[in-house]
């Protein structure tokens, strides 16, 4: 009986974006209460991002576990920037010279993080390779 409650647990949590997404929140409250308690200068975020990386690395947590969830999260990514959106229409100086300088800084930004993410993903795809080939 136990183990048939196991599974249907297990098999409504793989369907339910909403308890997935609460999962990952949930990452995130843990990071952030762990920053908070240790003094650490990372944010929230990043530490349960850590937190949850840990977890799945050492296979405690199936990625399909969170996968749905965390797609929503990246679908619907647009809306966390409605905010900025709204800030540059509220402050005209932004369309100015101090729009020029906060434009190019972003694009600057935007292409690092590109070229840094394109190189770290070659470089794994590289060691992932050659680590098959040797097995």
């Amino acid at each position: 009986m136990v183990r048939r409650t196991s599974v249907l647990t297990r098999r409504f949590f793989r369907r339910s974006a909403l308890l997935q997404i609460g999962l990952v929140a949930a990452f995130w409250f843990l990071g952030d209460w762990l920053g908070r308690r240790t003094g650490l200068p990372l944010p929230g975020g990043v530490i349960g991002l850590f937190l949850a990386l840990v977890v799945l690395h050492v296979r405690g947590l199936p990625v399909v576990t969170m996968k749905r969830g965390a797609d929503r999260l990246l679908a619907d990514m647009l809306l966390f920037f409605v905010p900025a959106v709204l800030a540059v229409l509220d402050h005209g100086e932004l369309i100015g010279l101090t729009g020029v300088k906060i434009l190019s800084v972003i694009v600057i930004s935007t292409l690092a993080v590109m070229v840094v993410t394109a190189l770290t993903i070659d470089v794994c795809y590289r060691w992932t390779e050659r680590h098959a080939a040797a097995s």
